[in-house]
């Protein structure tokens, strides 16, 4: 699933936080399955270049809106689905799949890796596209190869309830790619899972 196109961004809510829409048939020749696009998927939206290379922006998958215009249409198709595919493909073009996207980071031109809140905006209609392990490792480790997290407290800092199973999926991923440091990161996990409990309860 390496550099996988997932979509592009059509909007933004804040700085940090972006809509991507899900890339369909005749935009791509092989639209991303929803397994591409799950909750807590690392992502990376390719920005303009800026002389020493191609920047990218690092953000993770938060949330997921479907936009349906038969939605509260009671009366009868007129035409099943398979014709109107042929005969008015721009009605199927209202429906869309939107991902929330909450930047973590960026990849500067030269490849250096940056945690927190990113530096750089993405642009409208720029490609957003899956991290491989590879990428997902290098953007976390450290001088000496240990993962960190410095992005935490953003993703804390945001009033969503969605926010600490994000948080708890990053930290999963993280110990499946830095299993040497699986008991800091359980530490951490358990801190996470306690706080997601206790907070809500007031």
């Amino acid at each position: 699933m390496a550099h996988t196109p997932i979509g592009k961004i059509v909007k933004s809510n804040s700085h940090v936080d972006y809509v991507c829409q899900v890339y369909v048939f005749g935009e791509v020749p092989q639209p991303p399955d929803p397994a591409d696009y799950g909750f807590g998927a690392f992502v990376a939206a390719e920005l303009e270049p800026d002389g020493a290379g191609s920047p990218r922006l690092i953000g993770l998958i938060y949330n997921t809106l479907l936009m349906n215009p038969e939605f509260g249409s009671l009366g009868p198709r007129l035409s099943p689905r398979a014709e109107v595919e042929v005969f008015s493909p721009d009605y199927l073009a209202e429906t869309a799949t939107l991902l929330g996207i909450i930047g973590i980071g960026w990849v500067d031109g030269d490849g250096g890796c940056h945690q927190g809140v990113p530096a750089l905006a993405a642009t409208v209609n720029c490609p957003v596209r899956l991290l491989d392990d590879d990428e997902i490792a290098r953007f976390h480790a450290d001088g000496s190869g240990q993962p960190q997290l410095r992005y935490a407290s953003l993703l804390l800092a945001q009033n969503n309830a969605l926010i600490a199973p994000l948080l708890l999926s990053v930290i999963d991923r993280l110990g499946a790619l830095f299993p040497a440091s699986r008991s800091r990161l359980a530490v951490m996990r358990n801190n996470v899972a306690w706080k997601s409990i206790v907070q809500p309860a007031g």
